[in-house]
């Protein structure tokens, strides 16, 4: 049995205390609607605002399958050298433009860079692929209306979003310039590793993943999916330079570890972090536990080096 008592710091306890008050851990036993709307007052609660140079406008990509909302924010000093697509978390049900919007505007402060948030379609009214395609569709019309390299970043379910659009988009000409993936779910072994040892990790349990993965589904056993579990990919060859951030008490550390052997073993470039004592969604504590405000930084670093082209690790 794994002693989170000792594993994880009293700040990340209050954090963790705070969540569970508007997010109890039984929420999945509620209907969609309640959990979206316990997910959302939660998402305000930890709200942080805008930094001063950051501003923001909310828009929508015309695709084959109806109009994709983005949200677009801009640094008054902006960086040229990249933008980035964001995609946000929520177990593929939940979230929005406004789930993840202080982070993004803060990873647009601190980068310089452009950030587009992806309002991608949720389970269970839209079933895969259809936010694997709404993220393809914002990545392509991302890479005609820049001129500039695109980093993908996103986290959990965004993550693993990002990563199936890395692997779909390898041959076409302007493919992403790197990933920076924040504890994602990307398909792996269920028996083993973290998914053993921290199946009962405070924040996500193995009860929650299974729960998700069936709404995402619709039930259907999709296993050998790439776009839906990327690590089921039998080819890592020319994927673009990626940096996994993981939490340590979370079932799917192990996902960045595994995914990163992949690249690694096909010639390419990764680099794997496993935050100690951290747990899964742990963006929201960034400016309530020196853990995670490290781990932000991190995560920034990642995505400026990996926007201009560079490699640091």
């Amino acid at each position: 049995m794994t002693d989170y008592r000792t594993l994880i710091d009293t700040e990340t306890w209050a954090f963790i205390e705070k969540t569970n008050s508007y997010y109890p851990p039984d929420t999945i036993d509620y209907t969609i609607a309640q959990q979206r709307a316990i997910y959302d007052r939660m998402s305000r609660e930890f709200f942080a605002g805008y930094p001063q140079e950051v501003t923001a406008e909310t828009t929508a990509v015309a695709t084959p399958t109806g109009n994709v909302p983005i949200r677009i924010y801009r640094n008054a000093a902006p960086n040229k050298a990249a933008m980035v697509l964001y995609i946000h978390g929520g177990g593929f049900i939940l979230g929005g433009l406004d789930s993840h919007d202080d982070v993004c505007a803060e990873l647009c402060a601190r980068t310089g860079y452009d950030v587009v948030s992806v309002d991608y379609r949720l389970a269970p009214e839209h079933l895969h692929p259809a936010a694997f395609d709404d993220a393809m569709n914002a990545f392509e019309w991302a890479s005609k209306t820049y001129d500039c390299p695109v980093v993908l970043c996103g986290d959990s379910a965004g993550g693993n979003l990002c990563a199936a659009v890395a692997h779909a988009t390898r041959g076409h000409e302007k493919k992403p310039v790197g990933q920076v993936l924040i504890y994602p779910g990307l398909g792996g072994d269920r028996t083993k590793g973290s998914y053993v040892t921290h199946a009962e990790a405070p924040m996500l349990t193995m009860r929650d993943l299974e729960f998700y993965k069936h709404v995402r589904t619709g039930g259907v056993d999709q296993a050998g999916d790439i776009t839906q579990s990327p690590l089921a990919d039998a080819d890592f060859a020319n994927l673009p330079p990626t940096v996994l951030i993981t939490a340590q008490c979370d079932p799917l550390s192990s996902d960045g570890e595994a995914y990163r052997d992949r690249i690694l073993a096909a010639g390419g470039h990764a680099y794997w972090f496993e935050e100690p004592g951290l747990v899964h969604g742990y963006l929201r504590a960034r400016h309530m536990v020196g853990r995670a405000r490290a781990s932000f930084t991190r995560i920034v670093e990642a995505v400026s080096t990996l926007g201009k082209g560079e490699w640091a690790w």
